[in-house]
């Protein structure tokens, strides 16, 4: 793609990353054939190549964003999927994400949208908070029907039922490793799940100190930044980004780190960013150790396992694609007689499949384990969760749900399992069938206690 900007507009580095974007992408349409809000509104401007269209027309010009610019900005869930199927290369996740940080310096929303943004970004990354508010919703439910906001609503609907109770192991401290200690890692407990779904950091503490780590929540990280990141609020954003990466550097000139350990994949698509956001910035050096150790949590397991298989003399389980190695082998199982040969629909969530490019681990895994995997059609759409998205945009949100919803359901599974919990809470919102943490089931596998979910 041709573009026109001046020397002094390329002096910005957000224009300088922008440009070099915009000049890869080659008008192919490719984008639209995996774009979710595309498939749904059938507007080219509500697809990757629509988007960059209007992102190069309002950068090149310098011109305030129209209430049409930003509203089909509004509408992209970044869940990147146009990152996988453009054969080009173009970095999308960083082109919108100026626009996001442009539309945000230069634009004025309604007060009822920018009411509910500065609401979220200030509840949403702070697990008290966020409690509270959680809170608040349990007890305002009965009133929905009553709500002016469509939003309201549906941040209503998002409250889950059980509010899960506080568990120490977020607090900072170190949990040591059983028997011969392997590595030592960071985990990150993050910010909305330590409020919704107090499971899985407990689950993975017990499943990676099982497996020979010694895991630290280290004392000052929180929220990755995500959540504020994505509204375009690049200071709150790099603020809580900056707090991690001193967090993190802390001990790795410490005692050092083998891996920052996330399992939240959306989180993760953003550490793993932070060399990126942080390029022209005092933290530039440390931002990017911070994002070369950082790792899900499938992928730093699959090396657990391939580790453990050559000390044992077992099968290697060679880059966690071994789709022969036999069910419940090596350091998993065989899993509980009632877990055994569960049948898992797998969902893949896009921060993981698309941000990240892992796809094999989390369901080699489970496979290994001993349980019966199952994908659903279209696996590579999203769900429609996306941080806050099902929160500001509900009703394609929901289309996007109910589609997903209904895939999963085709397969009939017992249990779905799911490595990002914004994912879980919208599934989990729809379907009478059970949404655990892959690390939950692993966990159970290797022998700890059955998921809280699959507990009638």
């Amino acid at each position: 793609m041709q573009t026109n900007f001046s020397d002094d507009q390329l002096k910005d580095p957000g224009v300088a990353r922008s440009n070099e974007i915009l000049r890869a992408c080659v008008h192919c349409g490719f984008c639209t054939a995996t774009c979710p809000t595309y498939q749904v509104l059938g507007d080219e401007l509500d697809s990757p190549r629509g988007r960059i269209y209007l992102i190069k027309d309002m950068l090149e010009n310098e011109r305030v964003p129209d209430d049409k610019t930003v509203r089909h900005i509004d509408r992209c869930l970044s869940c990147l999927a146009c990152m996988t199927t453009c054969p080009s290369g173009v970095h999308y996740m960083h082109l919108v994400d100026h626009a996001r940080e442009y539309i945000e310096e230069h634009y004025e929303r309604p007060w009822h949208d920018r009411a509910l943004r500065w609401v979220l970004a200030r509840i949403l990354p702070h697990p008290g908070r966020f409690r509270l508010a959680l809170l608040g919703a349990k007890i305002g439910r009965p009133f929905r029907g009553v709500m002016p906001d469509k939003r309201l609503r549906a941040m209503l609907d998002m409250a889950p039922k059980r509010i899960p109770p506080v568990s120490r192991n977020d607090d900072p401290q170190v949990f040591p490793a059983e028997g011969r200690r392997t590595k030592r890692v960071a985990l990150m407990t993050g910010c909305a799940q330590r409020a919704l779904n107090t499971d899985i950091n407990d689950a993975t503490i017990r499943l990676l100190t099982r497996l020979g780590c010694e895991v630290v929540v280290a004392e000052g990280a929180g929220c990755c930044g995500a959540l504020t990141h994505h509204m375009g609020k690049t200071e709150e954003s790099h603020g809580s980004a900056a707090r991690n990466i001193r967090a993190w550097t802390r001990e790795m000139d410490g005692d050092g780190l083998d891996a920052i350990v996330i399992n939240t994949s959306g989180c993760g698509t953003t550490v793993k960013d932070y060399g990126h956001m942080f390029r022209t910035e005092a933290l530039a050096g440390d931002a990017a150790r911070v994002a070369e150790i950082a790792v899900d949590v499938s992928e730093l397991l699959a090396d657990l396992v391939s580790e453990a298989d050559a000390e044992t003399g077992n099968p290697a389980f060679e880059g966690i694609a071994g789709t022969d190695a036999p069910e419940g082998h090596g350091i998993f199982g065989p899993p509980a007689a009632e877990g055994r040969g569960l049948r898992v629909a797998y969902h893949a969530a896009c921060s993981l499949q698309h941000g990240q490019k892992i796809k094999s681990h989390p369901k080699e895994l489970l496979k290994r384990a001993g349980f019966e995997v199952v994908e659903p059609a279209d696996s590579h759409l999203c769900c429609g969760s996306a941080g806050t998205y099902n929160l500001m945009q509900p009703e394609i949100s929901a289309q996007l749900k109910a589609r997903k919803i209904r895939t999963l359901e085709a397969k009939a599974p017992e249990v779905i399992a799911a490595g990002n919990i914004g994912c879980m809470m919208q599934i989990g919102g729809g379907t009478d069938v059970p949404v655990v943490h892959t690390v939950e089931l692993l966990d159970w596998a290797w022998g700890g206690p059955k998921p809280p979910a699959l507990t009638p």
